[in-house]
């Protein structure tokens, strides 16, 4: 060093030899407990004075369980539904942003995954590997906007315990659920924007823009699924009634102090009709038309079975839908996964009991929760397990409410190490899935042939249709046709009316499943006349006719 322009001398230090993790792990085993709670106490402090640390752990975090997500969704094939959405995507995409001409099913995703598929479309194209992206994005950010719900306010320890509570119910979902889950996109996307407002309204102050928030995201998610009346819209008018009548009628405090409830209130109903007037003016514009819903409630007898289909469906949502397979590790994990139903149950149970002492999120949570099975229970909807995805908002809202609500509880009760067992078998279990080898999507041998045969455009039944013109990237197009009554007429669900203008295209082939359905090749001749060529590829026959096919659809 120099000192006043002279060179100083400096004691030379001996090199500290760096300590071996064996070394390490002796001195710390060596600690007393105490010791060791007061480091693990600074490493939380710490952690929690740095956001950037925290932010960049949930990034982390995501970006892994995109990847898991994403192979698992692999597992899967691609099907006409999926295939519907990218197809519409692709078209607001390339000039065509209100839909215009198209007969959707009766959700449209018009503001939820139509614009995340157009996002991924960008980077790939246009290909079935779109469905995939697309539901582990949207799989991952609700595992993590339910762990962020479930921290709520608790910081360091009591935090994280709260959040990996959360996010370990739905870390691993079961092969079995995975259509229902991870695929083609579905009620289960709709829960994010409404556990983005729940998070608001747990997180902001008693502020005017809170219930702005809250209008602007309900409408935003209803233009895409009105399931949304059920898990966001009548909860958050619900709970606005509940508080405003406990505060003023049970407490006798002011009115005006209600005023914030009664806001969110007239939010909640705000957005329900913002959402029908933004649908109807899309629609008056030549947009897209959504098919009705038909809200009807079923009758005694069929209650016995929409019983049954909603406890297999609330395991077949939480990973433990091991009835009926064979015994070994599959079941034995799917089995254990009963743990995650036990606690979002007694969670529910909690939040009920105390309701007008927890705060507005759990509030909302619980009425969120049991209001999406009751509608699903007294509803006409339930037919099969795959009509699951009508409640599937019970997986996150349940998942939520346990770390919330259960975390500080099983922490006392010295229930960690048997928790950490339990999230362990439960990511042996997403492994086994993530391990599974991906299927390809539906009829892409079909697809292949068509392209190699030069036969570019033709009409097929929906199941046939729309996922072939995805699977060659638009270069082949198969159009949906339906039989009424003996005529063959262009469908109505997920098509665009432009598809069958005899004078814009050409349609010269039909393809059908093997072996047909009783009568349908006759009724093809009679609509169509005798075909020139038949062909038997895959499980499938393709007719080949010599003139265009659209001219005779009515």
């Amino acid at each position: 060093m120099l000192k006043n322009g002279r060179p100083t001398q400096q004691t030379q230090q001996p090199p500290q030899s760096r300590s071996t993790p064996r070394e390490r792990w002796t001195r710390w085993l060596g600690q007393t407990r105490e010791v060791r709670l007061q480091r693990i106490r600074r490493v939380g402090r710490r952690l929690h004075l740095n956001p950037a640390a925290w932010i960049s752990g949930l990034v982390a975090v995501g970006v892994v369980l995109f990847i898991c997500y994403l192979h698992a969704s692999r597992t899967v094939a691609v099907d006409s539904d999926g295939a519907s959405n990218a197809l519409q995507a692709w078209a607001m995409l390339h000039g065509n942003p209100l839909l215009r001409g198209w007969h959707l099913s009766d959700v449209s995703f018009y503001t939820t995954e139509l614009p995340e598929y157009m996002l991924i479309e960008v980077l790939r194209g246009l290909t079935p590997e779109v469905v995939h992206i697309g539901a582990a994005l949207t799989y991952t950010l609700l595992v993590l906007l339910t762990a962020l719900l479930a921290k709520g306010s608790a910081r360091g320890r009591a935090g994280l315990l709260r959040a990996l509570l959360a996010a370990g119910i739905m870390l691993a979902p079961q092969q079995s659920g995975a259509s229902v889950l991870l695929l083609s996109p579905d009620h289960v996307g709709s829960t994010v924007p409404v556990l983005a407002l729940w998070l608001i309204l747990d997180r902001a102050p008693r502020r005017w823009y809170v219930p702005v928030a809250a209008w602007m995201l309900l409408a935003w998610a209803l233009i895409a699924d009105s399931i949304v009346l059920i898990t966001g819209v009548v909860p958050l008018a619900a709970v606005a009634v509940a508080r405003g009548y406990q505060m003023v009628v049970q407490r006798r405090q002011p009115a005006r102090s209600a005023l914030f409830e009664l806001s969110l209130l007239i939010a909640a109903i705000a957005a329900t009709e913002t959402a029908y007037h933004v649908l109807a003016l899309i629609a008056g514009r030549g947009g897209f038309i959504v098919w009705p819903i038909s809200h009807q409630i079923a009758p005694f007898g069929q209650l016995p079975s929409n019983f049954m289909l909603t406890i297999q469906g609330i395991l077949l949502l939480f990973g433990a839908n091991f009835l009926g397979q064979p015994v070994g590790l599959a079941a034995a994990l799917a089995a254990l996964h009963l743990i995650g139903i036990v606690l979002a149950g007694w969670a529910v149970c909690v939040a009920v009991r105390r309701f007008a002492g927890q705060d507005i999120a759990v509030q909302l949570m619980a009425v969120g929760l049991l209001f999406s099975l009751a509608a699903y229970v007294f509803g006409t909807v339930p037919f099969n397990l795959n009509s699951t995805r009508e409640f599937t908002a019970v997986l996150p809202l349940g998942a939520a409410l346990a770390g919330r609500l259960l975390a500080g509880r099983l922490a006392k009760a010295r229930l960690g190490p048997a928790l950490s067992a339990v999230l362990v078998c439960y990511l042996v279990s997403l492994g086994l899935l993530v391990a599974q080898p991906p299927v390809p999507a539906q009829d892409q041998a079909l697809a292949g042939w068509l392209s190699t045969h030069r036969l570019d455009y033709g009409l097929a039944g929906y199941w046939d249709a729309n996922i072939v013109t995805v699977d060659t990237g638009g270069m082949v197009a198969v159009r949906d046709i339906k039989d009424v009554n003996g005529q063959l007429q262009p469908d109505t669900w997920e098509v665009q009316r432009g598809w069958y203008r005899p004078t814009s295209h050409v349609a010269n082939f039909v393809v059908i499943g093997s072996p047909p359905p009783s009568g349908l090749l006759r009724t093809l001749r009679a609509n169509f006349g005798r075909p020139v060529k038949i062909y038997n590829v895959d499980d499938h026959i393709v007719l080949v006719w010599r003139k265009n096919l659209l001219a005779s659809l009515r």
